[in-house]
């Protein structure tokens, strides 16, 4: 049966349909779903089967480079055109046709979020989402610290504790 049914799927057509959810950015998940197989069906097609394997491949491929310039535009900002088309009335002809009533360009500004996707991706060595902090003798830091905080405790109490020989001077 399995075989049956993969021999469709092996046709231009049915490597046309298969290729063209890759481009529309379905899951494998999702293309073993429309295809009516199992996940682990569709892993084994692409083993057994070259051309399903690079079906796959080279169209998630072209979706994945879509959103790339997408999502480079989006960083670098851009500008378009923005047309508004009317039907208007033709007195010459008699008829109702669309007619371009206004051309406005417009910019898109660069945005950040896609700024920071983009260099974190492409220059991770300069911009990371996450720091990597390693404390070396972690118990000698802590000792330095509790050290600290005791002669702060130390200098406070000094501070609000005045000795007996301040308490006479104040008083002369």
């Amino acid at each position: 049966m399995a075989k049956g049914k993969s021999a469709y799927w092996r046709t231009t057509e049915g490597l046309a349909l298969i290729g063209g959810w890759a481009r529309d950015g379905l899951t494998e998940e999702d293309i073993a779903n429309n295809i009516g197989i199992s996940r682990s069906t569709l892993s084994e097609w692409k083993k057994k089967y070259p051309d399903i394997s690079d079906t796959i491949k080279k169209d998630k491929n072209v979706a994945d480079r879509v959103v790339e310039n997408s999502l480079f535009k989006r960083a670098t900002g851009y500008r378009y055109k923005e047309i508004t088309k009317e039907r208007i009335f033709n007195k010459t002809t008699g008829k109702t046709e669309l007619a371009v009533v206004k051309e406005i360009e417009k910019e898109v500004p660069p945005e950040t979020a896609a700024i920071i996707i983009w260099l974190t991706n492409r220059c991770p060595e300069n911009w990371k989402n996450k720091q990597n902090i390693s404390v070396d003798n972690l118990d000698k830091e802590q000792s330095k610290l509790a050290e600290l905080l005791e002669i702060r405790r130390e200098r406070r109490y000094s501070d609000t504790c005045p000795d007996e020989e301040g308490e006479q001077e104040s008083e002369v």
